[in-house]
């Protein structure tokens, strides 16, 4: 910890403007106050470091020997806050033009690129320099381990709760819909499963880690507590194995309505109808530090996605 007889970095441009002005006078105007005031400056700044700076006398002041030895240290002191200073400006408009996005695969898929063409046109339309964005598309547990570590500076997750040690904003809301190939016996059952059943039966699921797979696990613990979920038929990496293996006819599994839109239109896929469980999910938005989003290009983005719902 610095001593208090240590100036503080305006009292050191004060004193260097002084050595360099060669008299109170040019360095008062210099600085645009006044002879006086300034003169109260010096003299306060003697007072805290404990030793005089200038010699005043009837034909003006100039700096003391003990005084041009502080105004050099003063010098490099300063030369070193200007490149912090520098620095600091560099990291924060690289922070403004540069955005690191991880987000779950579900989010990256359908919903994240229509909330960067909104940024996009938000800052066009403020004159504001467009944002170079970087994308990590990777399942929720992955997301929230690189926000944590700060390779991301902000994440999207789908899983049943917020990832702890993170603060994070509900964006969105997404449902789970149980799918089958056409060919298998529920696409033409015409009473709905329950959620017992559902547990019961081996599914094609997603990876440890999967928002998606979280979610459903969670939903059929509240629903059936103290079931022991069946083992999944198949276990797969991403979203379009998992839906292939259903289509192939592997088994039945659960995925977000964004994800299989397409696959049921086409009737690639057939939805089956679920009952005495609660589907539907939050997708949240994951940052770390205070309880606001980071200012710039984060709290935007977040804004965005929380009003394109």
């Amino acid at each position: 910890m610095l001593s208090p007889h240590v100036p503080d970095l305006a009292d050191l441009q004060m004193l260097t403007a002084v050595a360099k002005a060669g008299s109170l006078r040019l360095a008062a105007a210099e600085l645009g106050v006044s002879q006086q005031a300034l003169s109260q400056r010096v003299r306060a700044l003697e007072g805290r470091i404990g030793f005089a700076l200038l010699s005043r006398g009837p034909r003006g002041s100039h700096l003391t020997a003990d005084g041009r030895l502080v105004e050099q240290w003063a010098a490099r002191v300063l030369d070193a806050a200007a490149e912090l200073d520098a620095g600091i400006t560099a990291l924060r408009s690289d922070r403004a033009t540069h955005l690191k996005v991880a987000a779950s695969l579900t989010v990256a898929a359908h919903l994240l690129p229509r909330w960067l063409v909104a940024l996009r046109d938000q800052q066009r339309l403020s004159s504001v320099p467009a944002t170079n964005v970087e994308l990590e598309a990777t399942n929720s547990v992955a997301v929230a381990e690189s926000v944590e570590r700060g390779t991301a500076d902000v994440g999207f997750v789908e899983g049943p709760r917020a990832p702890l040690g993170l603060r994070s904003r509900t964006v969105a809301r997404d449902e789970l819909l149980l799918v089958v190939d056409p060919g298998h016996p529920w696409a033409r059952r015409r009473s709905p499963v329950a959620a017992a059943e559902l547990a019961a039966t081996p599914l094609v699921t997603r990876e440890a880690g999967s928002g998606t797979r979280e979610a459903l696990a969670a939903a059929l613990a509240d629903a059936v507590p103290g079931a022991t979920p069946a083992e999944p038929v198949l276990e797969l990496t991403g979203t379009a194995s998992v839906k292939s293996a259903i289509a192939a006819g592997a088994g039945p599994g659960a995925l977000s309505s964004l994800a299989v839109a397409d696959d049921l239109t086409l009737g690639r896929l057939r939805a089956v109808p679920v009952t005495g469980v609660r589907l539907v999910r939050d997708l949240r938005a994951v940052w770390s530090g205070g309880a606001q989003p980071p200012r710039g290009p984060v709290r935007d983005l977040i804004a965005l996605a929380s009003r394109t719902r």
